[in-house]
């Protein structure tokens, strides 16, 4: 008797609305990035290698934490990249680089595979976490970008606060843009027209991501930036731009951007991707490798992608001489890396 009300119970479980609809051997995984360019090990000390390392672990843990227990992909990127855009270490959020007035202005998107929906904030200047506003505009909008003051003006609506736009200075950003200024004043002295790309990949790059596959089998995407280091006119690059910065489609794959934003949204690098993906059925890496060591690289364009596919299949490609990443499948222990080989 005790058997067959036992049986009964759980075929009622496995009917309830309520109930699980992952196995729990199903592959869920996350990859983050941190950026990429001339990170050159000379000038890294043992004790910052450590830092950058100790940061990108515990983002992709957290976010891990997040898949493991069952959470959403959505969730599992926000979360990580909170902790990377409140870490003065990289180019998003309070380590955001100065603008050439000497302001911040921080872009940010989020794409779900399972719905194709995506949000974007280009421009914001007072939003402590911008891939949440993202995320928010995604969710809570008929829109896909929003920028500015108008951003901001949406964020209100929403429960936001804003905060003092001076939360994101950082002294080593202020030095980075002092020394850009210099660099580009001088070089408009020099005839400046004959040197289109002034400024050093560090000057250009720098930004955060993160994609992830959950246990019910969606991807998700999301890039966060504070951009390039001196930029003027309003600039906007990559990241908040939906198939060159981000994008993400159930079954096929998730892949966020850090690089040469003009050449990302030129060349639609994420996009791209997951096109050869979905359409020649090429494995991640290979569609990632033909992109960013193969058509961007012949036309200049410098940075990197990290990628994962629906069976959890992950990708970490870039063309420069490093890239801040992390990655770390169910079941297994993070994986940190700056360098190809370590």
């Amino acid at each position: 008797m005790k058997t067959k009300i036992k049986k009964v119970v759980l075929a009622v479980a496995l009917l309830s609305p309520g109930f699980a609809t992952f196995a729990a051997d199903e592959p869920f995984a996350i990859v983050i990035h941190g950026g990429a360019g001339t990170i050159s090990k000379a000038n890294l000390t043992d004790e910052q290698i450590k830092e950058y390392k100790a940061k990108l672990t515990e983002a992709v843990d957290a976010g891990y934490d997040v898949l493991e227990d069952g959470g959403s992909s959505l969730d599992a990127i926000q979360k990580a990249i909170n902790i990377l855009e409140s870490s003065p270490l990289f180019n998003a959020g309070k380590g955001a680089v100065y603008t050439w007035d000497g302001k911040h202005e921080l872009d940010a998107s989020i794409m779900d595979g399972a719905t194709m929906n995506a949000g974007a904030v280009a421009g914001v200047t007072h939003i402590e976490h911008p891939v949440d506003l993202a995320r928010a505009v995604m969710e809570k909008s008929e829109h896909v970008m929003l920028s500015g003051a108008g951003a901001e003006e949406f964020a209100l609506t929403q429960g936001f606060q804003l905060i003092p736009a001076n939360t994101f200075d950082t002294d080593h950003r202020y030095q980075q843009l002092l020394q850009a200024k210099a660099k580009i004043t001088a070089l408009e002295k020099n005839n400046y027209q004959a040197k289109l790309d002034p400024l050093d990949l560090d000057y250009k790059f720098g930004t955060v991501g993160a994609v992830a596959l959950d246990k019910s089998g969606n991807l998700a995407a999301a890039t966060s930036t504070g951009g390039m280091t001196a930029k003027r006119f309003g600039r906007i690059g990559d990241s908040p731009v939906i198939g060159a910065g981000t994008y993400a489609e159930n079954g096929v794959c998730a892949v966020s951007a850090t690089g040469h934003g003009e050449f990302f949204i030129r060349y639609q690098v994420t996009g791209d991707i997951c096109a050869r993906v979905k359409y020649q059925q090429k494995s991640i890496i290979e569609a990632a490798d033909e992109v960013i060591n193969g058509r961007l690289s012949k036309v200049g364009g410098t940075g990197g992608v990290i990628a994962i596919d629906g069976r959890g299949n992950i990708a970490t490609l870039f063309n420069t001489e490093g890239m801040y990443r992390a990655s770390r499948k169910s079941g297994e222990k993070p994986v940190v890396m700056i360098w190809r080989e370590e």
